[in-house]
């Protein structure tokens, strides 16, 4: 029996590296990518599948409005109290600058102060207070509306209710 050699096999080249542009480069990632999602998804899937309430895609839902809870009233005297909740619904429904209260809702400092008191000579005693505490200011204030209407924010407005809140406080009214 003759045995014939063969000659030794080369090994087999590897291709030249071609360069990618990158078109190419992103695609590939994006390919490679992908597949990682494609089986993240089904191990989520194999993962959860005994829990009933699982949802392979989350469903985004808008956040919940909070709406702020009402802190109690830290003063404990009646003309005090009223024009602390008068300041905090101005704040809420808004400052009005001309009239009682406009279309929109927005009110003015003595609608506030009306809305908040639980009697007439309440609300008649803050509001004299009120102009007390404008007046240390503002000396030429003849009255809260007209003091008012001056105003070019509500900014001021919330600050002398909180100085007559404080000015009640002192007197414990």
């Amino acid at each position: 029996m003759t045995t014939t050699t063969l000659p030794a096999a080369s090994p087999p080249r590897a291709p030249a590296p071609t360069h990618l542009d990158l078109e190419a480069r992103l695609a590939l990632v994006g390919a490679l990518m992908a597949g990682r999602l494609d089986e993240a998804a089904v191990a989520f899937e194999v993962n959860t599948a005994h829990i009933s309430s699982a949802d392979p895609i989350p469903e985004r839902t808008a956040p919940l409005r909070l709406t702020p809870a009402a802190t109690p009233c830290p003063y404990n005297t009646p003309i005090a109290a009223t024009l602390h909740r008068a300041r905090i619904r101005l704040e809420t429904d808004g400052w009005c600058r001309d009239n009682l209260f406009d279309e929109s809702g927005a009110i003015c400092p003595i609608r506030a102060i009306r809305l908040e008191a639980a009697s007439r000579r309440e609300a008649d005693d803050a509001c004299v207070l009120l102009l007390d505490a404008i007046r240390r200011d503002f000396a030429t204030a003849e009255t809260i509306p007209s003091w008012n209407a001056a105003q070019t924010s509500a900014a001021p407005v919330l600050l002398y209710l909180g100085r007559a809140v404080q000015l009640a406080h002192a007197r414990n009214l």
